[in-house]
């Protein structure tokens, strides 16, 4: 019996766990999290690289989790790498203990179990597990700096995360009693490629019951419109590396999910078509995160609500479907992880040179500190879709694929993305330029992993390698 390398992604990250909560509170255990996270990154770009399909009972690699699971332990090394330094910052300004060290890290490790166990299951069943384990992980995360504001962020965090869990899965039993008939009781009605095979035999009824209900849980974590209440308190609260975890993987995780469920009931023609629902909430989302935007006094909450609105857009592409709207789907999501991520490595070395998280007390980052200052400038003039950089070709595509399917939508969809760039940069104005304010501190900043990704998300707008789009090419066509 030979050994599967996908199974190293979950050894690697496991074994990290263990050893960093085995070690004392000191430095080594951001080396063993940054090492782990970097051997993990190998792993998947291994998976990705050989390119092999396969499936078991538990197991599952394929193209569309191949690209999940790189983006996962890529920004998840970055982040790493960043949380080094950012918090023995935390620990020299006293404002966390040395014991905090070791259960942060240790924390972050078992986050990446989590993902990658959720990512790779190929049983529905494990995949809520997994994604409950995440959010539990998260909870502790968020409210690990126990002030006040933290402890109330992780508790609404985890009642409002429960409340969509549940949803899930009730959504997710449904779908396993509308697999019986076909498949047949036990482990075999559970697995995703048995629902997807025999998914034109499946009860229409239930499935339709049940994507409401997953989209419903998923939705919550996924961060749409009206169940993102939980998300700005936990990116403005957590420690930084934390809220680009949030922002930039866990919001895709519960993405990926609800994708494998549409995945299925595209395969069944008597059921209704998940798309629509998908629309409405998508762009919903997109409406309500571009004019939240322009009253948001705290940086992390700005950039918050900028997520809601990202993840409104890639809902509303997969729900369009069709192999131009998912491609744009799948680009935009993984360039908006990315520069997402930078922007939250950026304002996490704002506010400790700065003190500070609003916005009011912060200006003229471009003289002050122009490494940080010029880094966020062009994070944000990803983030609002500028050429060359990639986001502008991932909503290009999508605004075309919008008009060329339902073009009375494009219009909602357009006035979403203009009112966003307005905000971004009338904030922006404020923090970058201008007269500078408050006291700059010192810092140890760290300039290689925000440059890094913003630096990925240029070369994808000048030229797509070929190879990752015809990837992108067939996991559109594997949508529907």
């Amino acid at each position: 019996m030979s050994f599967d390398p996908a199974l190293l992604l979950l050894v690697i990250p496991a074994a990290a766990t263990a050893l960093i909560a085995a070690l004392p509170g000191t430095r080594a255990s951001a080396y063993v999290n940054a090492g782990a996270s970097f051997l993990t990154l190998l792993g998947a770009l291994y998976l990705a690289w050989t390119g092999e399909e396969r499936s078991g009972a538990y197991l599952l690699v394929d193209e569309l989790n191949t690209i999940f699971l790189v983006l996962v332990a890529f920004v998840g090394f970055t982040t790493s790498v960043f949380s080094a330094n950012y918090v023995a910052y935390e620990l020299r300004s006293g404002r966390v203990t040395p014991a905090f060290l070791r259960l942060y890290h240790a924390l972050y490790q078992a986050l990446a179990l989590a993902f990658n166990v959720a990512l790779l299951s190929n049983n529905l069943g494990v995949l809520w597990v997994a994604i409950e384990l995440a959010t539990l992980i998260t909870v502790v995360m968020v409210g690990i700096y126990r002030t006040h504001a933290a402890i109330e962020a992780a508790w609404k965090y985890f009642i409002l995360a429960s409340v969509g869990i549940a949803l899930a899965l009730f959504g997710t039993i449904l779908l396993y009693m509308a697999a019986q008939a076909a498949v047949g009781p036990g482990l075999a009605a559970m697995e995703w490629t048995e629902l997807v095979a025999h998914a034109a035999s499946l009860q229409p009824a239930m499935l339709n019951l049940a994507f409401i209900f997953l989209l419903l849980g998923y939705g919550t974590k996924i961060g749409l419109f009206p169940l993102h209440a939980w998300l700005p308190d936990a990116h403005a609260e957590g420690p930084t590396p934390i809220t680009a975890v949030l922002s930039g993987l866990l919001l895709n995780v519960a993405l990926y999910a609800l994708l494998r469920c549409k995945i299925v009931l595209a395969g069944n023609p008597a059921v209704l078509t998940p798309g629509t629902l998908m629309i409405a909430m998508g762009l919903v989302s997109v409406l309500f995160g571009a004019f939240m935007l322009y009253r948001r006094r705290d940086i992390k909450r700005l950039f918050a609500y900028s997520s809601i609105e990202h993840m409104g857009l890639i809902t509303f592409a997969f729900g369009l479907g069709g192999p131009l709207a998912n491609f744009a789907g799948l680009l935009h999501m993984v360039l908006h992880s990315l520069t997402k991520s930078a922007i939250f490595f950026a304002v996490g070395d704002i506010s400790q040179v700065k003190g500070t998280q609003k916005i009011a007390e912060m200006g003229g980052l471009t003289r002050t500190d122009p490494l940080i200052g010029w880094g966020l400038v062009i994070g944000v003039a990803a983030l609002a879709g500028l050429p060359p950089l990639g986001l502008f070709t991932s909503e290009f595509l999508l605004v075309s694929a919008t008009i060329s399917n339902r073009a009375l939508l494009a219009i909602p969809l357009v006035l979403g993305l203009l009112v966003a760039v307005g905000a971004l940069f009338l904030q922006l104005n404020a923090i970058a330029f201008g007269e500078p304010k408050g006291v700059s501190r010192k810092a140890e900043c760290s300039y290689a992993p925000m440059f890094v990704h913003l630096a990925v998300v240029l070369i994808a707008g000048v030229a797509l390698p070929r190879a990752i789009v015809a990837l992108f090419e067939t996991v559109a066509k594997l949508l529907g």
